[in-house]
């Protein structure tokens, strides 16, 4: 008797479950039924607020309008150029919504804060300095420049050969002012349709105007900030054309805006003049290739995580790798410990370095050839 009460109690509770489950549905249903039935509303633009009850309204492609507002819309938020929907039988105010921004400028932003910091980067003394002057100073402590009457710096640009360390440093600005860094590709800001570009760099400046303070990282800048020549082709046009609309959108947002620019390239002889006056770029901070000092920081840095034998001389190391930068420097860290696992072996030795030496040396002496001719 008291195995079929409980059988029969266990069925009770699983009906019950189906009950509650069967009843969400319903719920959700007629919910979305409701609002299938609601009327459809217009998408308009804020022209002007007339008050705290009317606001002039466009809406494409019939014209403005003045409306009422409707009593849950804040009018403080309402701003002029504010996306807002209309009810399409009485055309009243009925919600505020977000920028239009497309998915591709939204992908740029990196919603994790970089977990770089400035003890990962070596021989960047000087750079480390002069960045966090442009960028970190403005954003952590404003009211120093108020106090000297000067107006903040609105970007900087990064320049040196590749592998010396400007993204690092640009992700380790980020993770130590906390902002939001939204990175971009000058070659993602090349498209094939006349004003696409330009769009996504105004669409850029909005999203970083919106998740103020923030900080773009424009990434390869020669691809669209190259001089401008006579007798462009079709192709070149719209490439100038995106160049022009991003030197008007720094033109015109405030630095004290919380809105940071950091550029980087390694073709600086190219860049078009207009891009690197006063007022837009202020501030040009140069990564030469490591020294002997630097290079040894760099290996110190990149093996401190790894389980050394004793008696390892990485200045030995850093002074065999002349020329090299600090990605090669990061190489040959990674290449001693592969040689040190292809062994079996679960520690590192001064030879397995020399190895690695020998081995990415190989390599930098074919490319010596192209990038010894831009970098003497």
């Amino acid at each position: 008797m008291k195995l079929e009460i409980i059988r029969g109690q266990a069925v009770l509770r699983r009906l019950e479950a189906q009950r509650n489950d069967y009843n969400s549905r319903v719920r959700l249903l007629r919910e979305e039924l409701g609002l299938l039935q609601q009327p459809g509303s217009y998408v308009g633009e804020v022209v002007k607020v007339m008050g705290t009850k009317k606001v002039l309204v466009k809406v494409h492609p019939e014209g403005k309008y003045v409306v009422d507002i409707s009593e849950n819309v804040d009018v403080t938020k309402l701003t002029v150029g504010k996306r807002v929907t209309l009810l399409s039988d009485s055309y009243k105010l009925e919600k505020m919504l977000p920028s239009s921004v497309d998915p591709l400028v939204s992908l740029m932003m990196v919603e994790k804060v970089p977990d770089s910091t400035y003890d990962m980067i070596g021989g960047l003394d000087q750079q480390i300095k002069e960045i966090k002057e442009v960028i970190e100073l403005g954003l952590k402590h404003p009211e120093l420049f108020e106090s000297l009457g000067i107006a903040q710096p609105k970007g900087v640009l990064l320049y040196g050969p590749p592998g010396t360390g400007k993204t690092l440093l640009a992700r380790a600005v980020a993770h130590h002012t906390a902002c939001k860094f939204i990175r971009v590709s000058g070659s993602e800001l090349v498209q094939k349709y006349i004003g696409e570009g330009s769009r996504m760099v105004r669409e850029l400046f909005v999203m970083a105007r919106e998740h103020a303070p923030s900080i773009i990282f424009m990434d390869e800048i020669d691809s669209i900030g190259s001089s401008r020549l006579e007798g462009s082709s079709g192709g070149d046009s719209e490439v100038q054309r995106t160049m022009l609309e991003l030197l008007n959108q720094l033109d015109g947002f405030e630095p004290t805006k919380n809105i940071k620019v950091i550029m980087a390239t390694n073709r600086l002889d190219i860049l078009d003049p207009a891009l690197l006056r006063p007022g837009r770029i202020d501030r040009k901070i140069e990564f030469p290739p490591p020294s002997v000092e630097a290079r040894a920081d760099i290996l110190r840095i990149h093996s401190r995580s790894m389980n050394l034998t004793r008696g390892i001389n990485l200045t030995k190391v850093a002074e065999k790798m002349n020329g090299c930068s600090g990605a090669e420097l990061k190489g040959v860290c990674t290449e001693a410990g592969m040689y040190a696992l292809r062994e079996r072996r679960v520690h590192v030795t001064q030879e397995d370095f020399d190895l690695a030496t020998a081995k990415v040396l190989n390599k930098h002496d074919d490319k010596e050839v192209s990038l010894g001719k831009l970098w003497k």
